[in-house]
Formats: structure tokens, sequence, C-alpha cells
């Protein structure tokens, strides 16, 4: 009777692996198709760090801490912003004084998410994917899903056994002979997971394995006493939680 549980469980296991493996594969030659540009080719600014470290989420939210600090927004802590200075100083300002609306007024959470899907953030992560430092998003997506149905094939594989010995094996050496045959795909999708922690999990992220080395090199101020420029770096690694100021780290939660 447990060679019927083992035979889904095995089938499981080695579809799960195997499209994992092809992604992995996949992510290896898009990468070294060509060879990444330098950062300093580039240009790494202010919102690329903070594609790179958090996607475009991260960049909306480096953009509203700038523009909340130099007194082009408000950030209220009860989930409006306002515009003070309708002037953006850069096409992602003019693009989220825009995004606000004619009244100059709108919510927090809603602005955020129109921005993150907006072509101007949208245009900094395809210049980086292009340079080869940030993962392309079907690549990372994919990456991710492959992952999870591992995961799931393991948990299959575990769920099965159990219900395997709960069925009774005809003797103790049937039931040793059930857990050997289990332990193939178990080992099979543990040792998988162990390896794509170090294969492939680098594409699972938003900086590509280029685009990480740049991240390393950013040098993280302490929020205590960070100036401007050190707390938006710090804004853009890490997200609003290095934000000092209370309220607006609770505007920014909208």
């Amino acid at each position: 009777m447990w060679l019927l549980l083992l035979l889904p469980a095995c089938a499981a296991a080695v579809l799960s692996c195997l499209r994992l493996v092809r992604i992995a594969a996949t992510a290896d030659a898009l990468a070294g198709l060509d060879g990444p540009r330098p950062a300093e080719a580039l240009g790494i600014g202010l919102y690329e760090t903070a594609y790179l470290a958090g996607g475009p989420a991260r960049v909306v939210d480096t953009a509203l801490v700038l523009m909340a600090s130099r007194g082009r927004l408000h950030l209220a802590h009860t989930g409006w912003t306002s515009v003070a200075d309708p002037q953006g100083r850069s096409r992602l300002e003019r693009a989220l004084v825009a995004a606000v609306g004619p009244d100059g007024q709108c919510r927090t959470g809603e602005l955020r998410r129109a921005m993150a899907a907006h072509p101007t953030v949208l245009e900094i992560g395809a210049r980086l994917c292009t340079a080869g430092l940030a993962t392309p998003a079907l690549v990372r997506e994919s990456t991710a899903l492959a992952v999870r149905r591992v995961r799931q094939s393991l948990l299959l594989s575990l769920v099965l056994l159990t219900a395997a010995l709960a069925l009774g094996p005809s003797g103790r050496a049937d039931a040793a002979a059930a857990l050997a045959w289990f332990a193939l795909p178990v080992i099979l999708t543990s040792g998988t997971l162990l390896m794509a922690r170090v294969d492939v999990y680098p594409y699972t992220r938003w900086a590509s394995p280029a685009g990480q080395e740049v991240l390393r090199a950013v040098r993280l101020p302490r929020p205590s006493a960070a100036a401007d420029g050190e707390l938006l770096t710090a804004v853009a690694m890490t997200g609003p939680a290095a934000v000092p100021d209370a309220r607006l780290r609770a505007a920014l939660r909208h």
C-alpha cells in the first residue's frame, strides 16, 4: 500500500528539483550573456541603490523621505500626503507630484502603490537589468516559485511518509523498506534546497550577484548621527525603519 504513496512523492520531488535546476541554469546563462557594466559607467545614484536594495517600493519610499525632508511634501502620520512645493527637481519628483493629483493631497498608501508601478520607477529597474545589476522580474519570480515548489515537494514527501507509516506496514522489515524508499525524495528535495542557498537564492533578490557587490560597497551611517544625504542612503538600503522621526515612519506605514 505504501508504494502507492511513494510514487507521487518521488514524482513531485523529481519534477520540482528538475525545474529549479533548469531555471537556475537559465539565470546563470542570462547573467553571463554580457558582462555587467561598471557601476561608475551606469551612474549608480540614490534611486538606483534603493531599487537594488528593495525594488520599486523602496525607490518610492526614498523619494518620499527626500521630498519630505526638504519641505516639498508633507507626510502626515494619519496617512495623507500633501504637496508643499509642486516644482519637482527630477523626473521622479515630477511624476510623484502628478500622482498626488490636482487637489494636492492623497492617501499615502495609494500614492505608494501607484508610484511603484509608474514607468519612471520601472525604467530605473529596466536600466539596472540591462546593466546586469538587477535581476529581471521574470527570473526573480520564476526562481522564487521554483524554490517554493521544492519546499512543497519536501513537505508532501514527509506527509505521505507519515501516512504510509500510519497505515501500518506488515512487519518491521516492511516499515524499514518504506522509510528507506521515502528517504530518496526527502534527501533529493532537502539537498536541492541546501544547494539553492548558494546557487539560486541570489536570483530571488532585486539585485543580481553583481548588483549585490555594488550594495556591499555602500557604507551605512549611524542613524542617530546621519546627515541628510547619509540618512537618504540608509533609507535606500534598509527602508523606512532607518528614519529617526517616529511620525514620518508612521506616515510611511500607511
